[in-house]
């Protein structure tokens, strides 16, 4: 009983502590005031040179994009397939993948635009639905491909697919 009483003082006290760190942080960010104002960030998406892309930064996402497939189709379809009878194990794997067979056409031909174009204040426009102009240009002076705006660094397409 005595520890019992020794842990729930300790919880409070570090609940305490943590509460009171966390507060004088805030204070002190609040009280730093800057006279410059950074440029206005982009709010749409835009073309850059290649030379601007980072490698690194794309070799990751498009890493990432297929570790979260991975994931997604065979993780998710065994992990529902385990908690079903054996008879319909194989039905719940094909529905897993359909689901995600049906999400990605949503997000191919409306979902990106909504989520990461300007538009309305809740959703987005509609300039890059079935991926309208995104595009990858090779000339003589160079190749200018499109970049989110939120992600500058990798190429438009390796975001919609992330």
């Amino acid at each position: 009983m005595q520890s019992r009483k020794i842990f729930y003082e300790m919880l409070c006290l570090s609940f305490l502590f943590l509460t009171f760190g966390l507060f004088a942080h805030a204070e002190a960010q609040t009280s730093v005031t800057t006279a410059v104002t950074a440029p206005a960030a982009p709010t749409a998406p835009f073309s850059v040179d290649s030379s601007k892309i980072n490698s690194g930064d794309t070799a990751w996402m498009l890493t990432s994009s297929a570790l979260v497939l991975f994931m997604t189709i065979p993780g998710l379809a065994l992990f529902y397939g385990g908690m079903v009878r054996k008879k319909n194990v194989l039905a719940t794997l094909m529905q897993s993948f359909t689901i995600t067979c049906v999400v990605t056409i949503v997000w191919t031909v409306v979902g990106y635009s909504l989520a990461f174009t300007p538009g309305g204040s809740f959703l987005g426009g509609f300039s890059r639905v079935l991926m309208a102009g995104m595009n990858y240009i090779k000339s003589d002076k160079g190749t200018s491909l499109t970049v989110s705006h939120l992600a500058p660094t990798i190429p438009e397409p390796v975001y919609f697919v992330y």
